[in-house]
């Protein structure tokens, strides 16, 4: 029997992950540890207990809470607090306290233990002034990479990890970088069996988008209850871009990761769905008609947000060197999966979301 521990484990993405691996492994013991901060989270706890997952309440920060639990044999950490906008106020501790002393605290408890870690990191901790200086020719519907760039690590199929990371990233991004250069420390001196998977944008059923963090649960979300939207930024046309990845498809990269701990041990790369799978606001638009048929008022604001990017998207040739693993769900697939998952539970997200 395996022993797992997935911290954030209520979370969206911890909560798919821990579901599906119980599901495809019933002799595994699966534990979701999670503080229930975001709002919406609770609403995984009914299913976590209907797969056989144990719920142990409890927040990263508090390195004695993760010291009381049993032994282990794998992390999969998937706490954060994911917001790129968080701390532009002031308010730091919380980001800072969650996501990396979260992450140290984590790797104290699978150096106890001799655990692996899979660690869900973030495209963010490539620098925005770096990726919005990039060259990029306009569409009717989306911005394109230019096929001649200036900077090492960009091309047409995205960004890969030979980017520059020199530059500010925002906090979250910055949090995630400086626990990533941890666990390269911790798996060197330590022997630990570590994987870094820096994902793009995740999408999927059970996602409580906001506009900082899951845009695009969030954009139908607002057509579903007839919410109005703003195109923010690079002229109020809606033409930025960002890949998509199904939680779905996550879940089985990360199911085999847990099944060759060995073989993954020391991988540090992007994780996303690629240029075949992106969209624009102004493309998610027309998909979120198309499936709630409804329309929404949607206002041009010009002036952008701090630390935000006309355009990002995943290059993961290094995963795919490295794995057979290849994203299977398409963006329409992603949006129309999680609209069949709103219309079954319209009351309860309306009402946790305070629509």
């Amino acid at each position: 029997m395996k022993r797992v521990l997935l911290t954030g484990g209520a979370g969206f993405v911890g909560a798919n992950v821990a579901v599906a691996l119980a599901a495809e492994h019933p002799d595994w013991e699966l534990v979701a540890f999670d503080n229930l901060h975001r709002r919406g989270s609770e609403l995984n706890l009914a299913r976590l207990e209907a797969a056989g997952v144990s719920f142990v309440r409890g927040d990263v920060r508090d390195r004695a809470a993760l010291g009381a639990l049993d032994p282990i044999d794998a992390l999969v950490e998937c706490s954060a607090e994911p917001s790129a906008l968080v701390g532009m106020s002031g308010e730091t501790d919380y980001p800072f306290e969650t996501n990396l002393v979260g992450a140290y605290n984590c790797l104290e408890l699978a150096r106890r233990d001799g655990a692996q870690l899979v660690f869900l990191s973030t495209s963010r901790v490539y620098p925005y002034p770096a990726l919005g200086g990039l060259r990029f020719d306009e569409t009717p519907t989306r911005f394109e990479l230019a096929a001649e760039q200036g900077l090492e690590g960009v091309s047409g199929a995205g960004i890969s990890e030979r980017f520059p990371l020199a530059g500010p990233r925002t906090l979250y991004g910055a949090t995630k970088l400086a626990a990533e250069l941890l666990i390269t420390e911790y798996a060197a001196n330590f022997a630990l069996r570590c994987v870094v998977d820096r994902c793009g944008v995740i999408a999927g059923p059970w996602q409580m988008g906001r506009v900082d963090q899951g845009v695009f649960a969030f954009w139908l979300f607002h057509h579903q209850f007839g919410r109005p939207l703003s195109y923010i930024g690079y002229g109020g046309a809606g033409k930025q871009v960002r890949d998509l990845l199904h939680v779905a498809d996550l879940v089985e990269l990360i199911d085999a990761q847990l099944g060759d701990p060995d073989g993954w041990a020391g991988f540090v790369g992007n994780v996303g769905g690629g240029r075949q799978c992106s969209l624009s606001l102004l493309e998610t638009t027309a998909i979120c008609r198309e499936l709630t048929g409804r329309e929404v008022p949607i206002e041009p604001i010009d002036q952008g947000r701090p630390g935000d990017v006309p355009l990002y998207i995943s290059d993961c040739s290094l995963l795919f060197e490295r794995s057979a693993w290849r994203p299977r769900r398409g963006a329409r697939e992603v949006l129309a999966d999680t609209h069949a998952w709103l219309e079954e539970h319209e009351d309860t997200v309306a009402l946790s979301l305070g629509f």
